[in-house]
């Protein structure tokens, strides 16, 4: 019997020291078991107190449950969103840094800028795309038209004559309305303000005629009669607004010019770690406080919630952005 317990005991440690060295070996297994641990930093590239930065804290509080760690955001504004993201393409690829960017600095912003400190394919792994906001083509009511084509008439029969407003050089809805001539051949003239602020009370005097602005922004105005809604920039219409017609089912296939919003981690984050914080946003999303919150600020759900789905969707913005920006000329340092 003496003989038998022996040999079991050495059975034992030869098992231990097995198992002692597949946990040297494999390393990252071991922490993708554990993760996380600590707290988790949600990057924010942007200032607090706005839709951005909201979303961010809505999702944090549902992320902390799902994940058992405590979320911590993080505003890093400044450059259109590129300083937050150079800090996270920086940080550790260990999955306790993430960001929420947006179609800004995961897209637009490499064209846009003259230098970028990282690069949106190369530069993170993607988590999740977690939903977008339509924008919509929101028209002065004095403008003669009440549909795309009927405002695509009016700009052929006087090309030139009709302007829409902007917040800025190279803004969103500056590059929305470079899209909208290069799809339907049309002339509008852009008229750029310092800040959507100013663009939106001289739309609502009538001093431009249109604007690409967020659903959100203009809800108000078309509640009230002041301004008309003709188009949604999505490829399918908001949930918010389903009465109305998108761009692209009016004649311009393929024009969406929503604001996307995903979550990446720094390049090199162990995919364990990727398919644990995939996981956590998908349970976030799906609970009643976040869904509630994101559909009462016009956030429509993303078509794909896979890590792999945001990674293929990324290049493909970048892509169809770069185009627009060097159309528009537009350049910021």
């Amino acid at each position: 019997m003496a003989i038998h317990l022996k040999k079991i005991s050495r059975t034992v440690v030869v098992a231990a020291s097995a198992v002692a060295a597949l946990g040297a070996s494999f390393p990252l297994l071991a922490a993708a078991e554990a993760f996380p641990s600590r707290p988790v930093t949600f990057v924010v590239p942007f200032p607090p107190g706005g839709p951005t930065d909201a979303m961010a804290r809505t999702l944090g509080v549902a992320l902390t449950q799902a994940l058992g760690q405590s979320v911590i955001v993080e505003n890093r504004a400044g450059a259109g969103g590129n300083i937050g993201a150079e800090a996270l393409a920086r940080a550790k690829p260990d999955g306790y840094t993430i960001m929420f960017g947006t179609s800004g600095p995961l897209a637009i912003n490499k064209s846009l800028y003259s230098k970028i400190g990282y690069d949106p394919v190369t530069s993170f792994a993607p988590v999740i795309r977690v939903g977008y906001l339509p924008n919509v083509l929101a028209v002065h009511p004095s403008v003669k038209a009440n549909s795309v084509q009927e405002l695509i008439a009016l700009d052929k029969a006087k090309p030139g004559s009709l302007n829409y407003a902007s917040s800025g050089n190279g803004a969103s809805s500056h590059l929305a309305g470079v899209l909208f001539n290069q799809k339907a051949q049309t002339s509008l003239q852009h008229v750029p303000y310092k800040g959507t602020g100013p663009a939106l009370n001289d739309l609502l005097a009538g001093q431009v005629d249109m604007s690409f602005t967020d659903i959100l922004t203009a809800m108000p105005y078309v509640q009230s009669g002041k301004l008309k809604i003709i188009g949604v920039a999505t490829e399918k219409r908001s949930q918010a607004m389903p009465g109305v017609p998108t761009i692209a089912e009016q004649g311009l296939p393929g024009y969406d010019v929503s604001v996307f919003f995903g979550v990446v981690a720094p390049a090199g984050t162990p995919a364990q770690r990727i398919a644990i914080l995939n996981q956590a946003f998908r349970k976030a999303l799906v609970s009643e406080k976040v869904r509630t919150t994101f559909a009462s600020q016009g956030l429509e759900p993303a078509p794909d919630l896979t890590a792999e789905g945001l990674g293929r969707f990324i290049p493909e913005e970048v892509a169809k952005w770069k185009a627009v920006v060097l159309a528009s000329g537009a350049v910021l340092d």
